[in-house]
């Protein structure tokens, strides 16, 4: 609720929630749609929503309140019909022709199903899979798309049983689709994007993961863009897992990524989504152009399989100064059989003095955990042969993972040790490249591509 004095004034003008106002202050004016007061923020302050989308809060304090008198543009009558974050299924205007390519989409939540919620000011997944079409109209002039929603949740939140069940979701939808999209939180969509490209065998299809950086309801909302390019993709020739995000903080093309060599760079950007020790598969553009940049596998008959037997009981450790080797102990004592440790340099791990790491390693792998190394640099590529404390670490039975990423170092840790109860096959398997995870030279043109 608003603050008493508020409350007065906008019963006074007969304004409600919802209604257009305008607001002067010290000379400036601020018109559009009066939102609830967030439970958590400044009683006094008034929030709009612009007709750019965006919403601001407008502290009363010798401020003017009224009515507005303009009339609203097309765009922000459509907003009033939306309900404190949601659109009422009488808005949900897309319709798709039939006899157009069909497409599946799985929704899985995260930020490109989510809206402002007005009662907290945050933002949370307050849409129906049906709302989050709502603004792309553009997609039924190219495609028909079916929604499959298994289970809706903040990707932080995932686990391997998440992985499992979209991986069979993915895998049936492939049989009556061209393609399957999946949408899904951006905080660990790299996560589940490598274990897609593990649990799929035999794929003859596009499946393209894709997400958010920005709310639907925010003027800088990326999901849109995103949602259209992944079409493009799941369309296409390309038969292989990957993330269709932002290229650029534009909205002129998105990159198609390697599911097993992508991950999210940065808190907020647009184009947070990029390719390490990797170049994009492909360049996609909205209007459906796509300039391949690496060869990829084609679309083929194969009927995709799911292959999710996963072990959970794998983790990833991160060494640094100081870091102490106990942590292994505790993991081995819990009964883990596989951990990445992510090490400096070329394949390093603590070395001397009380915080040498070898003796917990040593030790581990004594009791049958399959230890591995990753670079925390995630740059560039493991050889422990340069240094003698790369030599040490492998001798007490680190596997170096060449270039592979630690976080997709640890789904294929899983995946690895779902099928075997062999460490040594185990550590073949994990030296097998099953899905691009390794490469087999770095290269220059890689680095912050």
């Amino acid at each position: 609720m608003y603050s008493g004095k508020i409350s007065e004034i906008l019963k006074r003008e007969h304004i409600n929630i919802g209604d257009r106002i305008l607001v002067e202050k010290v000379g400036k004016r601020y018109e559009g749609l009066l939102m609830p007061r967030i439970e958590y923020g400044n009683r006094n302050c008034t929030v709009i929503k612009l007709d750019n989308g965006y919403n601001v809060g407008v502290d009363c304090k010798g401020a003017k309140i009224s009515k507005s008198r303009t009339k609203e543009p097309a765009s922000v009558r459509e907003e009033e019909e939306f309900e404190l974050g949601r659109v009422k299924k009488g808005l949900v205007k897309v319709k798709f022709d039939k006899r157009k390519p069909r497409v599946s989409i799985i929704t899985t939540g995260g930020t490109i199903t989510s809206r402002v919620d007005y009662k907290t000011g945050g933002v949370t997944s307050l849409m129906s899979p049906e709302e989050m079409l709502y603004n792309i109209p553009e997609l039924a002039d190219f495609v028909s798309l079916k929604i499959e929603n298994p289970f809706s949740i903040m990707s932080e939140s995932m686990t391997h049983a998440h992985w499992q069940k979209l991986a069979k979701a993915v895998a049936r939808e492939l049989k009556h689709s061209e393609g399957v999209i999946v949408t899904h939180g951006t905080d660990t969509l790299h996560f589940t994007a490598a274990a897609l490209s593990f649990m799929l065998k035999d794929l003859g299809k596009p499946v393209v993961l894709v997400g958010a950086q920005r709310s639907t309801d925010r003027g800088s909302s990326d999901g849109a863009i995103n949602l259209i390019c992944g079409a493009r993709v799941a369309l296409s020739d390309m038969a292989s897992v990957g993330i269709c995000m932002h290229g650029t903080m534009d909205d002129d093309y998105c990159i198609f990524t390697r599911g097993t060599k992508v991950r999210k760079m940065h808190t907020s950007r647009r184009d947070a989504f990029r390719p390490v020790n990797d170049l994009p598969l492909a360049k996609v553009w909205p209007d459906g152009r796509i300039e391949k940049m690496q060869t990829v596998p084609k679309r083929s008959s194969s009927v995709a399989k799911a292959d999710t037997a996963f072990e959970e009981k794998v983790a990833i450790i991160k060494t640094y100064p100081g870091s102490s080797p106990s942590i292994i102990d505790h993991y081995a004592g819990m009964g883990y059989r596989g951990l990445v440790l992510e090490m400096t340099g070329l394949g390093q791990a603590p070395t001397y003095g009380k915080n040498s790491w070898l003796k917990s390693i040593e030790k581990a792998t004594g009791k049958g955990v399959l230890v591995c190394g990753a670079a925390e640099t995630l740059y560039g590529r493991l050889n422990p042969n340069v240094y003698s404390e790369g030599r040490l670490s492998m001798e007490a039975g680190v596997v170096h993972l060449e270039d592979m990423l630690p976080e997709t170092a640890y789904v294929k840790l899983g995946w690895v040790l779902g099928h075997t109860k062999s460490v040594e096959k185990a550590k073949e398997m994990m030296l097998t490249n099953y899905a691009g995870e390794i490469t087999k030279r770095s290269l220059q043109e890689t680095f912050l591509a």
